[in-house]
C-alpha cells in the first residue's frame, strides 16, 4: 500500500466509527415499547415471528416499537426493561 491508500482507508474508517457512535447516542434516547406498534410497523421480531414489519394487528401486547424515551407510557404502552448481562 502506498501512503495515499493508507490515508484514504484511515479517513473512511474514522467516518464509519463516527457514524456508529452517533447511532449509539440515538439509541440511548429511545426505549422499547410494547403494545403501541401498528400492524406491519413493529420494529423487530417476537415469539411468533422473527422480523420487523410482521405485526398482524394494531397495538398487539407482544409487539414492540422504539419510541423516544419517556413517551411509551404516554402512548399507552409498557416499557421493556433492558436485561443485565
Amino acid at each position: 500500500m502506498n501512503l495515499k491508500t493508507i490515508a484514504i482507508a484511515s479517513a473512511v474508517g474514522s467516518l464509519l466509527a463516527l457514524g456508529s457512535a452517533t447511532v449509539s447516542a440515538e439509541d440511548a434516547a429511545k426505549e422499547k415499547c410494547l403494545g403501541v406498534a401498528e400492524a406491519g410497523k413493529n420494529d423487530c421480531g417476537n415469539a411468533k415471528h422473527s422480523c420487523a414489519g410482521q405485526a398482524k394487528t394494531d397495538k398487539a401486547a407482544d409487539e414492540w416499537k422504539y419510541v423516544p424515551k419517556g413517551e411509551c407510557e404516554k402512548m399507552g404502552g409498557k416499557v421493556v426493561e433492558k436485561k443485565a448481562m
